[in-house]
């Protein structure tokens, strides 16, 4: 039987669904962020949701691949051989019928590292709940929103519903430092006619997103005695002129910023930073090595290569212009995101299915649109597939940074919300019919 979901009965049904459940999904959330998913300790959040798939008798397909099988891929980078396999989770809904439109639910579950614990108001891998707002490494960014997805296709079956569409919810790795989790789905053939991936954009949606290019560099120096330093170099103020290099780079790359058209009004939309520095083996000598770990934002539309190269050039040109660099030239290595940035385009018919269903769950016309200064994996599917890939979710804040922590209140109003798309776009069956 083939339902409606312009029916305000139904909307409502669903709507309810998601308050009934929304307890347990609070409990769900906070078991999921106790797990510490840093680079490479991945798989305990991985069984949990593949656990949780099965639970709910969707389909699930567990699988690992080498990242090497992965290079014809469009939009690969080989992390400079640092992550040698990628594990993967996908569960499937499929009502067999062929009716209705399908959709990808596509979120991350890798986190960023946490930090002196010391500096935490609370333990990061202990989520605690105050004013509202659920506290813990990756609550934000974005296990709440993949939680949300998860409880949306919950809350339809409480309601009596299931999509009529096929619906693929992937749980994946490395977003936060390669994409090549969404990499390897498609690569395993997962396509839809929409994905949706719900990163915490406070309800908005990402119209604009920038790309980006991680590098490492090697700077090596000629170790001395501090006593005698004028018969050295050091390794570490070399690195710092190069530093100073890039951040003058920074600089014209914002100012070309100001003519594009998703960025002309974001300020200083393209960042560089010296993320991690490592170097010197002794307190009193002159370090003989240091190592810089880099990443610097492009605009869509941007020529990946191209940016290298200027990045190439930039050192290379300070370098000259150093008096013991200009002979002993630092290397470069491309050691993570080698990344295209992605405007969203020609996808008038989920962006009207979202704001229906964000008018539904809010009152408000539309969701907000926003250029983001970061990046998420929506470029995969968008930029390389065709496939229409919308990025909104929950409010967070202090993501990557201490105290990380979600707006619980808008964690259930993106639950509705992607209830409700599902509903519109994928069409709704009525449970045994």
């Amino acid at each position: 039987m083939s339902l409606s979901a312009d029916t305000p009965s139904i909307r409502q049904d669903i709507i309810d669904a998601v308050a009934d459940g929304f307890e347990r999904q609070t409990e769900f959330l906070a078991d999921f962020t106790r797990i510490p998913s840093t680079r490479g300790q991945e798989d305990p959040a991985l069984d949990f949701m593949a656990k949780a798939l099965k639970e709910r008798h969707w389909d699930v397909d567990d699988w690992t691949v080498p990242t090497t099988a992965l290079r014809d891929q469009p939009g690969f980078c080989d992390c400079n051989g640092e992550v040698t396999h990628i594990r993967s989770v996908v569960g499937t809904l499929d009502s067999g019928t062929g009716n209705g439109r399908s959709l990808i639910l596509q979120g991350h579950l890798d986190v960023v590292p946490e930090g002196p614990h010391e500096m935490w108001a609370t333990p990061p891998y202990d989520p605690q709940i105050r004013d509202g707002w659920m506290y813990g490494r990756g609550a934000g960014d974005m296990k709440a929103g993949k939680v949300a997805a998860l409880f949306a296709v919950d809350a339809l079956r409480r309601a009596g519903h299931a999509p009529a569409g096929r619906v693929h919810y992937h749980s994946v790795v490395e977003e936060e430092s390669s994409g090549l989790g969404a990499l390897s789905t498609l690569a395993r053939g997962y396509r839809a006619d929409c994905a949706f991936i719900p990163e915490p954009t406070g309800l908005g949606l990402v119209r604009a997103q920038v790309g980006a290019i991680w590098f490492r560099l090697k700077v090596r120096g000629r170790p001395a005695h501090v006593a005698y330093a004028g018969t050295g170099s050091s390794a570490i103020t070399a690195a710092m002129h190069l530093i100073n290099a890039l951040q003058d780079m920074e600089s014209d790359w914002n100012a070309e910023a100001a003519n594009h058209p998703y960025y002309r009004d974001v300020a200083h939309p393209l960042n560089f930073n010296a993320g991690m520095i490592r170097g010197g083996d002794w307190t009193s000598s002159l370090p003989a090595w240091c190592d810089v770990d880099c990443r610097m934002g492009l605009l869509p539309g941007d020529d990946v290569n191209a940016r290298r190269a200027q990045i190439v050039e930039t050192v290379e040109k300070a370098a000259a212009n150093h008096p013991f660099l200009r002979d002993t030239p630092p290397e470069i290595e491309w050691t993570g995101f080698m990344a295209d940035g992605y405007a969203l385009e020609n996808a008038d018919a989920p962006e009207a299915a979202l704001a229906r269903a964000h008018a539904a769950a809010t009152g408000e016309a539309k969701p907000e649109d926003q250029s983001w200064t970061a990046l998420t994996d929506t470029r995969f599917y968008g930029l390389y597939h065709g496939i229409p890939s919308l990025c909104y979710g929950p409010e967070a804040d202090s993501i990557h940074g201490f105290d990380e922590k979600v707006n619980l209140a808008s964690m259930q109003r993106c639950t509705e919300v992607i209830a409700l798309f599902i509903a519109d776009w994928c069409g709704l069956r009525q449970i045994g019919g």
